[in-house]
């Protein structure tokens, strides 16, 4: 696997991250964002990048807009523009890859950036790997972010820590079926929100890995991704 900088400021919003080619690479690509108290850095989405270049994914893990204007701080009324930046890292890997799938994650606020966008624009990923979806603030179930799952025509792969606080288990599953699209529930034994401990630092990232390509099944199959 080569890892290098990434940096595209030919779109609308300027893409900043980690580039990660596998040895053998198929066709496919995984755009990989980070959470509102985060960067591309974080220990989750440095290992879930090192196991799919390592399954044959192309792999981005970039900063959203908010994080590349400052280096600490959550996101203030930066919405539109993050979700503007993840669509400038898809059209930024559409260059650099040509032809292929292209996949979409986030984690907590960074895969409901991708969700949003996704269900604004129908067709503009293949699917979405969403980490921790954060389905409601911790403690306030009835402030729930699913106004837009009622369109959202992408596949999407939910993986949630059954001690998450920003949802349950029982609330997701729930939450799922508003969404047309098909999707799966991926629930991680042990974890917290930030899903990545010391516990399951060397399975999780495999398990994520094996789920996605299991999901998506004949669209990324072995002779693509390999």
């Amino acid at each position: 696997m080569n890892l290098r900088e990434f940096v595209d400021t030919s779109g609308e919003q300027p893409v900043r991250g980690f580039l990660h080619t596998p040895a053998v690479a198929g066709s496919a690509c995984l755009i990989l964002t980070h959470g509102a108290g985060a960067n591309c850095q974080t220990p989750l989405l440095v290992a879930l990048a090192d196991a799919f270049a390592a399954a044959g994914f192309t792999v981005l893990r970039c900063d959203l807009p908010f994080r590349q204007a400052k280096p600490s701080g959550p996101p203030m009324r930066s919405a539109e523009r993050d979700q503007a930046g993840l669509r400038a890292a898809v059209a930024a890997m559409r260059r650099e890859m040509g032809a292929g799938r292209i996949f979409l994650g986030g984690h907590s606020y960074g895969g409901r950036m991708a969700s949003i966008l996704a269900a604004d624009e129908p067709g503009l990923v293949d699917a979405l790997l969403l980490l921790s979806y954060p389905l409601h603030p911790p403690r306030a179930p009835e402030q729930m972010r699913t106004q837009h799952f009622a369109r959202l025509e992408t596949p999407a792969l939910f993986v949630s820590g059954v001690r998450d606080g920003f949802g349950t288990i029982a609330e997701l599953e729930g939450a799922l079926r508003l969404i047309p699209a098909r999707t799966e529930l991926l629930p991680v034994e042990g974890a917290g929100h930030e899903l990545i401990g010391k516990r399951n630092r060397d399975a999780l990232p495999q398990q994520v890995v094996e789920a996605f390509r299991a999901f998506m099944g004949s669209e990324c199959s072995v002779s693509e991704v390999r």
